[in-house]
């Protein structure tokens, strides 16, 4: 793969580090403070069962400087799954290096080989002008719809804003 990247599922060797990641990410695009024990519990729940999801990694030269995690998400319309890319970092050092673009082509490549997957998708911060242009430079549009959610009481207790 160019960029010296090789992509690879993650395994629990690499826990330690998709929490620090999947920390960082909270911290640097929402401003949110993530209770490590409950991403420690969540990354290894992923990681114990894969019909949960899936992490995949980037490395370079041995580092890892990358991550997302699939969902899936079944559409009753198309009879197929959406996998959804979540959890996207890539360390500051290796940033605008083709490391996102690498992973988002190794998922669209998996997804186009796998019948049961309708497409993909992912979310974005209305403000984050930066990444929406990375998707869309990878192909990805706007669909349209508008997120809303409603946590239950105890997600307030381990997601912190500051």
């Amino acid at each position: 793969m160019g960029n010296g990247l090789q992509i690879r599922e993650a395994t629990r060797d690499d826990l330690d580090l998709l929490v620090s990641f999947a920390e960082a990410m909270a911290w640097e695009t929402e401003h949110k403070r993530l209770d490590p024990t409950v991403v420690r519990r969540g990354v290894e729940t992923v990681l114990a069962q894969p019909a949960r999801g899936c992490y995949l990694v980037a490395e370079r030269a041995g580092a890892v400087v990358g991550t997302l995690m699939l969902t899936y998400e079944w559409s009753d319309w198309r009879a197929g799954d959406w996998w959804w890319i979540q959890s996207v970092y890539v360390a500051p050092d290796a940033r605008r290096s083709g490391v996102f673009g690498a992973l988002y082509r190794h998922v669209l490549h998996r997804a186009e080989q796998t019948p049961a997957v309708c497409g993909l998708r992912l979310y974005v911060e209305h403000e984050n002008q930066a990444a929406q242009a990375t998707y869309a430079a990878l192909g990805m549009h706007d669909a349209g719809y508008r997120m809303l959610e409603q946590p239950l009481r105890w997600v307030a207790e381990v997601v912190r804003r500051d």
